[in-house]
């Protein structure tokens, strides 16, 4: 795994509530289309097909063509290849390898531990692209950064595993190593590693991932076939209304939740010069460049918030101009 790392290093690791205004501009950790693959463990439709008809490069992208220049990058419309089973059956998934790393099991909740003991032989066997593409849902950046110190967290996956409502956790003094609850049913769970004194919850890289991804299923390029709102919602949830990105005293609900087809017509985006800013409480404002099928291109503002009740990672909430 370590000869696949790049040098660079990505900087969302800072205080993920500044109100600098951040643009990804380390674009070296983006997997070629020749490595890009629909996560195995979960789907087996092949998505190589996908690679001559549109670029998805960015910063915080996994995915590009080779010698592409990154500042010319773009999302193009394609047509998405039919998904599989959006959570599929542990039975299609292939047996877990006789040398995967042990993870211990999670009392009352069975399937737990096989799900990231998948994951796990990956850590240990795979280079690094391999993770970020079976874990399309983070951004690839982050998954590089959380995933360095395998030893460290192959010893908190050996320690016991403590479900609740919404989480499973495995940890020791010095790592935790957490999944979504609902991600056990896919037999492959990608968890979130926090190191002792590291910054927990999400960071600005979090936020332009999951523009990025909603972008590229509105061209019709998701980053996954499996990847639709039904099963991996994006968008913050109407109720309770409590969307208040200035701070009036008088949530209201999402606004793009009311009007989920603000962005008909999309074409394509350029994902190289996707922005993010902080902005007030639990909300950031993301910028993406975005070209309608007239051939006409503006900045949209995407609002998103990770304190939206209900909301799983970062949601958004409303879309301008």
């Amino acid at each position: 795994m370590e000869r696949a790392r790049p040098t660079t290093r990505e900087r969302d690791r800072k205080d993920p509530r500044n109100r600098d205004r951040t643009a990804q501009l380390d674009c070296d950790r983006s997997l070629t289309s020749s490595n890009r693959r629909t996560p195995s463990r979960i789907t087996r439709t092949v998505v190589g097909a996908l690679a001559g008809a549109f670029v998805l490069a960015g910063c915080d992208s996994a995915v590009g063509i080779p010698n592409d220049e990154p500042n010319r990058a773009t999302v193009l419309a394609t047509t998405a290849p039919a998904a599989g089973p959006s959570t599929p059956s542990t039975s299609a998934l292939p047996p877990i390898p006789a040398n995967a790393p042990q993870v211990a099991a999670v009392p009352g909740l069975q399937a737990a531990a096989p799900a990231v003991q998948r994951w796990a032989a990956d850590l240990q066997n795979e280079p690094i692209t391999e993770l970020q593409a079976e874990c399309w849902t983070m951004a690839p950046g982050n998954v590089a950064d959380m995933y360095e110190d395998k030893q460290a967290i192959l010893t908190a996956l050996a320690q016991p595993g403590v479900a609740t409502e919404n989480t499973v956790t495995w940890k020791t003094r010095a790592t935790t190593v957490t999944i979504d609850r609902a991600d056990v049913d896919s037999g492959y769970a990608c968890p979130r590693v926090v190191v002792a004194g590291g910054e927990t919850g999400l960071n600005d890289a979090d936020a332009r991932h999951t523009v990025r991804r909603y972008l590229a299923r509105s061209v019709g390029a998701p980053l996954d076939p499996s990847d639709k709102e039904v099963t991996h919602p994006l968008v913050c949830k109407p109720n309770p209304p409590t969307w208040d990105p200035t701070g009036t005293g008088s949530p209201v609900a999402a606004p793009l939740a009311s009007n989920p087809g603000k962005l008909t017509g999309a074409a394509k985006f350029a994902d190289q010069e996707i922005q993010s800013e902080r902005m007030r409480a639990d909300y950031i404002a993301v910028q993406v460049p975005v070209t309608n099928s007239a051939g006409v291109t503006r900045t949209r503002t995407f609002t998103l918030t990770d304190g939206h009740e209900g909301a799983e990672g970062y949601c958004i909430g409303d879309v301008s101009p």
